[in-house]
C-alpha cells in the first residue's frame, strides 16, 4: 500500500504486581464509588480548577462523535473548543453539529492555539506517536485512542515523552468491553473463589459490517479495506487481540510468554478507490500465553467462525470454575457441586466507563489516571507485537521484551 501522509495540516512476580494491580484495582471499584475517587500526586495541580479545561479534538471520527465528544460535554468542569479532521470541510461538518467554535484544516495550527488545555487523538494508531510527542510538546495534556501505536517501538518513544513532562496528564482510552464483568471476576479470583487459577479458555468473535446484515460471521471475502487491515495505519494490531489481553489482565496479570498461529483467509481486498491490495493482517488467530504463576491462557479470537455461539470465557482454578456467555452472565461452581448456577451481577455493583471523567478530573488534581495509563499501553503493545513475532516466527517470545 502506499504510505498514508501525515492528516493535514527483577522477577517476575514483582513485575506483575508492579504493572497488573493499577488495572486490578481500577477495576474493583464500583461504579458510584468511583465517582467519588480522590487520589494524591495528581500531575496537573489545583490551578487548573478554577476554570473549564479547553479541550481540541483530532480527528473526530464515528467513535469520538458518539461517545467522546458527547462525554465531555457532560462535564461542567470542560469546553470542547477545537476540532482538526483530514480538512477543513470535516472539522466544520463536526463543529456545527455540536455547536463548537473552532474548525481547524490541520491538526498542528490546533496545537498552535494556546487557548487549548488537552487534547483527544482519534485518529487510527499509526498518527499516535507523531500526534502525542508534538502535543506534549505544545503543553498539552494527551487522551488518545487505543491502539496506544503501531509498534512497541513508537510506544516506548510515547512513554519516554510522557515522562519528561510529568506535569501533563497523558492516557489511553480502555478498548475494553467488560467493564460489566470486571469487578464480579476480580472479587471472585482475588477472593480465592476458585483456588489457584490453573488455565483459561477465551474465544472473541468479530463481525465486519457486511457481516452484521446477516452474513453470520463467515469470511467477508468481498469485504472493503479498514484501516485495521492496514499495517501501516494499525501496525501489528490484529481483530481484539490486544483488547482480549487487557480485559483478562485486569484480573488475571500479565503474560510472560506467548507462542500464537494465525491465518490469513482474505488475502485480498479493495480500497475504497477500488484499488485491490494484499492483505498481511490474519483473520483468524489462536494465541497460547502463560501467567506469572505458570497458568495457561488460550485466546481464540476470529472474524471467520460462521454460526459460532459467541464470545465466551472459561477460568479454570484448583477449587472452582467461572464461566462468562455471550449473554453477559456470569456462572460459577466448585469443586462437589454437579453443575454451574449462575451469579448475581447487579448494575450498580458493576464498573462503568468514565475516561472523560478521569481525564478532566486528572487534569484538575482531583485523581490520577488509572485507566489506562502509557505504561499499561507499553505492556499492552508489547503482547500485540509477541502475538505478531510468534505467528510469523513460529517461536515463543518472552514478555517484558
Amino acid at each position: 500500500m502506499t504510505k498514508k501522509p501525515d492528516l493535514p495540516g527483577v522477577s517476575r512476580r514483582d513485575f506483575l504486581s508492579a504493572s497488573a494491580l493499577p488495572l486490578a484495582a481500577a477495576a474493583m471499584i464500583p461504579a458510584a464509588a468511583m465517582a467519588q475517587t480522590t487520589t494524591s500526586g495528581a500531575r496537573a495541580g489545583s490551578s487548573a480548577r478554577s476554570r473549564k479545561i479547553r479541550i481540541g479534538i483530532i480527528g473526530a471520527g464515528n467513535n469520538l462523535q458518539n461517545v467522546q465528544i458527547p462525554g465531555f460535554r457532560k462535564i461542567p468542569e470542560c469546553e470542547i473548543v477545537a476540532v482538526a479532521n483530514r480538512s477543513l470541510e470535516s472539522s466544520k461538518r463536526v463543529t456545527d453539529k455540536f455547536g463548537i467554535a473552532k474548525p481547524y484544516a490541520n491538526w498542528r495550527d490546533l496545537l498552535d492555539d494556546k487557548e487549548i488545555d488537552a487534547v483527544s487523538i482519534g485518529t487510527p494508531p499509526y498518527m499516535h506517536r507523531t500526534m502525542t510527542l508534538a502535543a506534549l510538546e505544545s503543553g498539552k495534556h494527551v487522551l488518545t485512542q487505543a491502539r496506544m501505536a503501531n509498534n512497541v517501538a513508537e510506544a516506548r518513544e510515547m512513554l519516554a515523552a510522557a515522562q519528561r513532562y510529568p506535569r501533563l496528564v497523558t492516557q489511553i482510552v480502555p478498548m475494553s468491553q467488560s467493564y460489566w464483568q470486571d469487578n464480579l471476576l476480580k472479587k471472585m479470583i482475588w477472593g480465592g473463589d476458585i483456588g489457584e487459577v490453573l488455565s483459561v479458555d477465551a474465544q472473541r468473535v468479530q463481525t465486519t459490517r457486511r457481516q452484521l446484515t446477516g452474513e453470520g460471521g463467515f469470511a467477508d471475502e468481498d469485504g472493503e479495506l479498514s484501516f485495521r487491515q492496514s499495517t501501516e495505519e494499525s501496525g501489528y494490531n490484529a481483530l481484539s487481540v490486544g483488547q482480549t489481553y487487557e480485559e483478562i489482565s485486569r484480573w488475571a496479570g500479565l503474560a510472560t510468554r506467548v507462542m500464537a498461529m494465525s491465518k490469513v483467509q482474505v488475502p485480498y481486498r479493495k480500497t475504497p478507490e477500488g484499488q485491490m491490495v494484499s492483505i498481511s493482517v490474519p483473520d483468524h488467530i489462536d494465541v497460547l500465553y502463560e501467567l506469572v504463576n505458570n497458568a495457561q491462557v488460550h485466546l481464540r479470537i476470529s472474524a471467520i467462525s460462521g454460526l459460532s455461539t459467541g464470545n465466551y470465557t472459561w477460568i479454570y482454578g484448583t477449587k472452582g470454575t467461572i464461566y462468562t456467555n455471550q449473554e453477559r452472565k456470569i456462572f460459577f461452581g466448585k469443586a462437589g457441586d454437579d453443575k454451574l448456577a449462575e451469579v448475581p451481577n447487579p448494575r450498580e455493583a458493576q464498573a462503568r466507563y468514565r475516561v472523560e471523567e478521569e481525564f478532566i478530573n486528572a487534569i484538575r488534581g482531583i485523581e490520577e489516571v488509572k485507566m489506562n495509563t502509557f505504561d499499561m499501553g507499553v505492556q499492552n503493545i508489547e503482547f500485540v507485537e509477541a502475538v505478531y513475532r510468534s505467528s510469523k516466527t513460529g517461536q515463543a517470545v518472552y514478555l517484558p521484551m
